[in-house]
């Protein structure tokens, strides 16, 4: 297979995006695929994987909003912020009521600044951040800023709530559980996690690996630009000036795909010194 596009799976538990990234390697019979955005092994859900050409739209999809169904429970705090942890302190709950913990979960909406989980694939000096824990060593991240757009708790079971998020790319769910539980002065960590959309791609576009097995067909790479970014269709000696590489005067306002009167997928553009500019070319 040679086609270029993007596969949207649903992520089963207990794999590592790479494994992912592997088994479609095998299915689609091309060694050229990437993930956008990273899932631990325990979390579910929506992966997007480029294909061919389309690996090299993967940095360029506006991929900036994620959302994700999760599950906290207080009262227990981990060495990772999630199950897979070693539990490092416990508190009891049962003076927690209902009200304050949902009054608590809305302070988690807006622009906040959040200490990324140290168990994380941020690196630090070249080296990833979980690879310097688990060598024993105390790792202390930064803040970084974050925006959780909706936080939603849908469900509230003694020290468990499920709750339902939409945030920019970065935010640390985990982190989240870990906060609101030492806000609530009881500690917290996730013990489920599963994401329900990356940018324009949602669960209802993903596929089970056993379902790609059986077809192993992609979203092309046309229709996955025009899913994920604003539009220009060009006439033909746009076009030929796009296959070139040259600039267009084109009132764009942001990062636009633009395309041959074909049909055809030919780049990304931007707004630049008063004229569009190549970003990426991606006609044959």
């Amino acid at each position: 297979m040679t086609d270029s596009g993007l596969v949207v799976v649903d992520k089963p538990g207990g794999m590592t995006s790479h494994d992912v990234v592997s088994r479609v390697r095998r299915l689609v019979g091309t060694r050229k695929v990437g993930h956008a955005g990273t899932l631990d092994p325990m979390a579910t859900g929506v992966l997007v994987l480029g294909v061919n050409r389309a690996t090299r739209l993967l940095g360029h999809l506006m991929l900036t909003e994620k959302s994700y169904d999760a599950t906290i429970r207080l009262g227990v705090s981990t060495t990772t912020d999630d199950a897979e942890g070693e539990v490092v302190a416990t508190a009891p709950t049962q003076g927690l009521d209902e009200a304050k913990v949902r009054a608590a979960a809305a302070e988690f909406v807006g622009d906040l600044l959040q200490v990324p989980t140290a168990v994380s694939a941020i690196k630090v000096d070249g080296k990833r951040a979980y690879q310097r824990v688990r060598a024993g060593e105390d790792v202390a991240l930064p803040a970084r800023p974050v925006t959780v757009h909706e936080l939603v708790v849908t469900d509230v079971r003694g020290a468990d709530l499920d709750v339902s998020m939409r945030c920019s790319s970065g935010t640390y769910v985990r982190a989240i559980a870990r906060d609101l539980g030492a806000r609530l002065g009881v500690g917290g960590h996730l013990t489920a996690l599963r994401r329900t959309a990356v940018g324009p791609y949602d669960l209802s576009v993903a596929r089970t690996l056993e379902q790609l097995a059986d077809d192993p067909s992609l979203l092309p790479i046309a229709q996955a630009a025009r899913a994920a970014f604003p539009t220009y269709d060009l006439d033909d000696a746009g076009a030929a000036d796009v296959r070139h590489g040259r600039a267009l005067d084109l009132p764009l306002d942001a990062l636009t795909a633009v395309f041959a009167p074909d049909g055809e997928f030919l780049a990304l553009y931007e707004p630049r010194g008063g004229v569009a500019r190549a970003v990426a070319v991606f006609a044959g």
